[in-house]
This record gives structure tokens, sequence and C-alpha cells, in this order.
């Protein structure tokens, strides 16, 4: 049975190439463009990890992180944050909570794919 990821990005260009690309490699995947369809996405399909932006309409990406890590049903379901404004604090906040990685856009999926997977396998 394939692996399911839930990428949540309001960019519809990047969640649409991350999703082909994850599905080109043997996932199953799920798009959520603001943070009230992760977290209604993430209870419905409990995927087995989340691609999450910083930056969301209707909760962001943190609140949305800290939501689903209070349901006993979504916390313990790893995260990979991706955001276009990096920063140490934000990168530090993030990894404290939590969070299994840290990707500031632009990166190489070929990246994040090899992350996924290293995570997925753990």
């Amino acid at each position: 049975m394939a692996k399911k990821i839930l990428i949540v990005d309001d960019d519809r260009n990047l969640a649409s190439l991350l999703s082909d690309y994850f599905q080109e490699h043997g996932f199953d995947t799920m798009v959520a463009r603001d943070g009230e369809q992760a977290v209604r996405f993430a209870h419905e399909t409990k995927p087995d990890i989340i691609i999450l932006d910083i930056l969301l309409p209707l909760g962001g990406g943190i609140n949305i992180y800290k939501t689903l890590k209070l349901s006993s049903y979504t916390d313990t379901i790893p995260v990979i944050f991706i955001t276009a404004y990096d920063s140490e604090e934000i990168r530090s906040e993030v990894l404290t909570l939590g969070g299994r990685h840290f990707f500031s856009k632009p990166f190489k999926v070929e990246e994040m794919l090899e992350k996924v997977q290293l995570i997925l396998n753990k």
C-alpha cells in the first residue's frame, strides 16, 4: 500500500508540482490550500507525513502544526515545514516544536524526496 502525503500550500503551482512528483515516486498525495482544509484532511485520511507551508490563509503553518499535535489521532504524524521566508528564528521554532525538517523555497524536490523516504523508513 502506498504511503500518503498531505501537501499543505496555497501556492497552486508548487503544490501541484510536489503532488505530481511524489505520485511519480509511488506515493498517494492530497493537497490542502489552507489551514482548515489541512486539519480536516489530516483527520479524515491520517497521512503518513505532512509537508506544511508556514505562511497560509486560515491559520498559519505553525498554528496548524500545534492543532495537529493536540489531537491524539494526528499527533504522531511527522511534519516537514516549507517556507519562502527563511530565518533562523523560524527554523529554530519549528524544529523546537518537533518539526522533522525545514526546507526554504526554492528547494530541490529530489532532496525533499530523500528526506521523506528517510523519515518514513525509520
